[in-house]
C-alpha cells in the first residue's frame, strides 16, 4: 500500500511515450511542443543517449544547430554511438563544417557502434497532419495576423482534442486570454494497480493495446486524443494485434465467476444462466426450429455433451470420419460447436492449452462419445463409449458402454463437470492467469506513464501561466513544485530569472541567468532580458562579453543584435544603439522587444519618432506592456495627460504588479492634483515593490503637497540611506526640514547639495527665497 500511494513508472515506459510525443509533435512541424518533451526527457535521464538524440534533433530543427552540437559532441572518454556520430555531422553540415562532417560519417561506418533505442526503431509518420494541430497552426497564424479571437478560438479547440499540445497553450498565454489550469486541463486521478479482488477485474480482463492519451489512434490516422481509461468501466475493443477479440461478449462474460456448461445448441456467450427450473424438452433444447434436409429422416438427436466434438474440432483424429450415418444435422452442430470453440480459444492460453491437452489424451485412447437424446418429456441423456480396435476396424466394431445421466453427471462435484467446465468456461476470478496478470501491469505502467507525463505537464503550465500574467511570485511558487532534476534545467532557470527581472530583483534575476549560461552557453533564446539587465545593473564589461558570443553564435538573432545595441547604449552611443536595434527589428520583424528599445534611445530626441516605434512594437506584440508605457512616457512629455494616463493604465492592466507603471498612473493624477488617488496608487506600489526609490520619491513629494511632512520625512530619509549622492533626495529632504523649523538641518544640507551638484545653486537659492516669503505671509 505504502508502493501505490508513490508509484513509480517503468522507465522503459515513461521513455517509450516520450518518444511518441515527441516525434508526433516533430512530424507535426510543432518544434516548440517537441522542444518541451525533449527537454523534459532529456532532463530525466542525462546519461540516457535517447533522451541525448531526441533532444538534439528537436534543437537543430527548431535553428539551434551549436546547441544541438555541444550535446552529441561528448568528450573522448563517453561512449559515443552511431546515432551521436549521424547528428554530428547533421550539425557540420547546418554549420558549413563539411570536412568535420565527413569525419564523423567515416567514422560512424568505420565503427558501427549501434546502441539500440527506442527511437530507432521503426515507426510510421502521417503524411498529412491532424485536426488538431491544424487548429493548432491555424491559432499561430492568426495570432501574427493579429486576429486574436479566432487565435484564442483555435488555440482552445487544439486542446480540447489535444491536449497535449504545449505550442497551443503557448499561444494561448501570448494572447492574455488564459483561463485557469483546472478548465484547460483536467485533473486525472492517480492510477492503480488492477487486481483480481478489485471490482471488474473478473469480467474483463485487461487490454495491453497501448493507447495512451496521447497515443495516436488507429481509427483517427494519428490524432492524438487523451482518452483516459477509467477503472471499473467496461474496456472498449481493442485492434486485431491486441488480445482483445472482436466479439462484444468478451467484456463482461460472467462465466469468469462460475463454470457454467454450455449446451450443443446454444452460443457460448449464451450459456451464462443457470438451467430453467421447468424440464425441457427436446424442442427447447434443440432451440429454433431449422428448415428440414432430405436427409433429415436419417438423422440421429444430439446430446448436449460438447467435450469430444470440440477437442476435435481443435485437432481432428483420422477416426472421426470412420463414424457410420454422420447425418447433416450433426455437421450443422458440429459447426456451432467449432463457432464456440473458437471464440474459447481467443479467452487465453490457459483454456486452449487444456482443450488441447484433453483432445491429445481422447485421441491417444481411441475412444469418442457418441450421444443419444430420447423424446420423453423429462430432459434424460445417455452416452455409448465406444473403442476402436484397430485403424483398420469398421464402424460396426462399437461396444457400448454403461450409459451415464447427464444430471449426475454435472454436478458439481463430478469429475465430468469439472473437465467441461475447464474446457468451455475460463478460470474462476480468484485466480488469475500469468498472462493477465502481466497485461494487468503492462497496463498499469503505461497509465502510470502518461498520468506522469500529464501532471509535470500541468505543473508547468501553472508556472507558464502565471508568468504570462505577470504573476511572478506565484511563478516562483510554482517552479518549486517542480522535481529537483526539472529546477535545474535551463528553461526553468530561465523562468526565474525573468520572474525576478519583473519584480525588479536584479541581483537574484543575474544569478538565475548565470545558471541558464552554464547549463547552455549557445543558448540564444532569453538572452534579449539578460542584456537589458546587464544594462540596468550598469555592468558594461559583462554586457560586451556576452553581445561579442551572441554574434559568434548566430549573427542573424535578433538577440545578438538586442545585446550589441544595449552595450552601445550603456555607453551613451545612442546612434549606434539605434541602428543595432533597426537591424534586429529587420531580421525579426515580429520582435516586439527590438522596436520597444528602438523607441527608447529615440524619445530624447524625436517624440513623432519614438511614438512611431512604440506602436510598431504593439502591431507586433499587443501585450507588450514596455510599449504601452513609453507612449504614455512620450504623451507625458508632450503633455497630453488623459492620453499618457489611457496608455499607463494599458500597461498596468497588462502587468498589475509592476510600481513603475502604478507610479506613473499616480503621477498624471498628481498633475490633475488629484493628491487623494495619487497617494493611493503610490501606496499599492510600495507594497509591490518596496525598494523603488522612485515610487518612494514621488510619494514623498505628495506628502509634502498634503503638508504631512513627518511622513514624507520618513521615506526621503530611507532613499537618504539607499542612494546617499541623490541630489533631489537631499534637495527635498533640506526643504522638508525648513518647513518643519529646523534650520540647523536645513542649512547643512544645503551644504551637501552644493558639494554633490554644484550646478544647483539657482534651484537652493529659489528656494531659500520661497521659504522666506512663506514665513513672512504666515507673520
Amino acid at each position: 500500500m505504502q508502493r501505490e500511494a508513490t508509484p513509480t513508472t517503468s522507465s522503459s515506459h515513461l521513455c517509450r511515450r516520450y518518444i511518441e510525443l515527441i516525434w508526433y509533435c516533430l512530424d507535426a512541424g510543432l518544434h516548440r511542443s517537441a522542444l518541451f518533451y525533449a527537454e523534459r526527457y532529456f532532463v530525466h535521464d542525462r546519461r540516457n543517449h535517447d533522451a541525448r538524440h531526441l533532444y538534439a534533433t528537436v534543437l537543430l530543427e527548431s535553428g539551434q544547430p551549436h546547441s544541438a552540437l555541444r550535446l552529441v559532441n561528448a568528450p573522448p572518454k563517453e561512449p559515443r554511438c552511431t546515432g551521436c556520430l549521424s547528428i554530428l555531422a547533421k550539425c557540420c553540415v547546418k554549420l558549413g563544417q563539411h570536412r568535420q562532417a565527413r569525419e564523423a560519417l567515416q567514422d560512424c561506418l568505420r565503427e558501427p557502434l549501434d546502441i539500440p533505442t527506442e527511437s530507432m526503431r521503426p515507426r510510421t509518420a502521417n503524411a498529412f497532419p491532424d485536426a488538431a494541430t491544424l487548429l493548432c497552426q491555424a491559432g499561430n497564424s492568426a495570432l501574427k495576423g493579429n486576429l486574436h479571437e479566432s487565435a484564442s478560438n483555435s488555440y482552445r479547440e487544439a486542446l480540447r482534442r489535444n491536449p497535449m499540445l504545449w505550442e497551443a497553450f503557448e499561444g494561448l498565454c501570448a494572447l492574455g486570454d488564459i483561463p485557469p489550469i483546472d478548465e484547460l486541463f483536467y485533473p486525472r486521478p492517480q492510477p492503480h494497480r488492477r487486481k483480481p479482488g478489485d471490482e471488474g477485474s473478473s469480467s474483463s480482463i485487461p487490454v495491453a493495446t497501448g493507447a495512451g492519451f496521447f497515443t495516436p489512434d488507429a481509427s483517427s490516422a494519428g490524432n492524438l486524443i487523451w482518452k483516459p481509461v477509467l477503472k471499473g468501466m467496461d474496456a472498449p475493443a481493442g485492434p486485431r494485434d491486441s488480445i482483445a477479440t472482436s466479439d462484444s461478449s468478451f467484456y463482461g462474460e460472467p462465466s469468469f465467476q462460475a463454470p457454467v456448461r454450455a449446451s450443443r445448441s446454444q452460443p457460448a456467450h449464451m450459456a451464462v444462466h443457470p438451467p430453467a427450473v421447468r424440464p425441457l424438452s427436446s424442442a427447447d433444447e434443440a432451440g429454433p426450429v431449422t428448415k428440414k434436409l432430405r436427409s433429415s429422416a436419417r438423422q440421429r438427436p444430439a446430446s448436449s455433451t460438447t467435450t469430444a466434438a470440440g477437442a476435435h474440432q481443435l485437432k481432428p483424429s483420422k477416426s472421426a470420419g470412420a463414424l457410420p450415418g454422420a447425418a447433416a444435422g450433426d455437421r450443422a452442430k458440429s459447426s456451432k460447436n467449432a463457432a464456440a470453440t473458437s471464440r474459447l480459444h481467443a479467452l487465453g492460453k490457459s483454456a486452449v492449452g487444456t482443450a488441447t491437452r484433453q483432445s491429445k489424451r481422447l485421441q491417444s485412447k481411441g475412444s469418442r462419445i457418441v450421444s443419444k437424446a430420447s423424446t420423453r418429456g423429462r430432459r434424460q441423456a445417455s452416452t455409448k463409449a465406444t473403442t476402436a480396435t484397430s485403424r483398420a476396424t469398421s464402424h460396426d466394431s462399437v461396444q457400448d458402454a454403461d450409459p451415464v445421466s447427464v444430471d449426475s453427471a454435472f454436478t458439481p462435484g463430478s469429475p465430468i463437470a469439472q473437465r467441461a467446465g475447464s474446457e468451455t468456461s475460463p478460470p474462476p476470478s480468484g485466480a488469475w492467469a500469468a498472462n493477465q496478470e502481466l497485461d494487468a501491469e503492462e497496463q498499469y505502467q503505461i497509465e502510470l506513464a502518461d498520468y506522469q507525463i500529464y501532471d509535470l505537464m500541468r505543473k508547468f503550465a501553472k508556472a507558464v501561466r502565471a508568468l504570462a500574467l505577470y504573476d511572478c511570485r506565484l511563478c516562483i511558487e510554482e517552479l518549486e513544485k517542480l522535481p529537483p532534476e526539472h529546477q535545474r534545467s535551463a528553461s526553468v532557470m530561465a523562468m526565474v530569472g525573468k520572474a525576478h527581472y519583473e519584480l525588479g530583483q536584479y541581483p537574484a534575476a543575474e544569478r538565475a541567468f548565470e545558471a541558464v549560461r552554464n547549463l547552455e552557453p549557445y543558448r540564444l533564446w532569453d538572452m534579449e532580458v539578460y542584456s537589458t539587465l546587464l544594462w540596468h545593473l550598469q555592468k558594461n564589461i559583462k554586457l560586451s562579453f556576452l553581445a561579442q558570443e551572441l554574434l559568434s553564435i548566430d549573427p542573424k538573432s535578433p538577440q545578438a543584435w538586442i545585446a550589441v545595441g544595449n552595450c552601445f547604449s550603456l555607453q551613451k552611443e545612442k546612434t549606434q544603439a539605434l541602428t543595432c536595434f533597426r537591424r534586429a527589428a529587420q531580421l525579426d520583424p515580429t520582435c516586439a522587444y527590438a522596436y520597444t528599445l528602438s523607441g527608447h534611445e529615440s524619445i530624447d530626441e524625436d517624440l513623432n519618432k519614438a511614438i512611431n516605434f512604440f506602436q510598431s512594437a504593439l502591431r507586433a506584440d499587443a501585450r507588450h506592456y514596455n510599449a504601452w508605457y513609453g507612449l504614455g512616457t512620450c504623451y507625458m512629455r508632450m503633455s497630453k495627460l488623459r492620453l499618457a494616463e489611457y496608455h499607463f493604465r494599458k500597461a498596468s492592466e497588462i502587468h498589475p504588479q509592476n510600481a513603475v507603471l502604478l507610479g506613473c498612473v499616480g503621477m498624471v493624477q498628481e498633475r490633475y492634483m488629484k493628491y487623494d488617488k495619487a497617494l493611493e496608487l503610490f501606496n499599492r506600489a510600495i507594497q509591490y515593490s518596496p525598494e523603488n526609490a522612485l515610487v518612494r520619491y514621488h510619494r514623498a513629494k505628495i506628502l509634502i503637497a498634503m503638508k504631512r511632512y513627518t511622513d514624507a520625512l520618513k521615506d526621503l530619509q530611507y532613499l537618504r540611506d539607499t542612494s546617499p549622492e541623490e541630489s533631489n533626495v537631499l534637495f527635498q529632504l533640506a526643504k522638508v526640514y525648513r518647513l518643519l523649523g529646523d534650520n540647523v538641518k536645513f542649512t547643512q544640507l544645503l551644504a551637501e547639495v552644493r558639494d554633490v551638484a554644484p550646478k544647483s545653486l539657482a534651484k537652493i537659492r529659489k528656494l531659500t527665497e520661497g521659504v522666506d516669503n512663506d514665513m513672512m505671509d504666515e507673520g
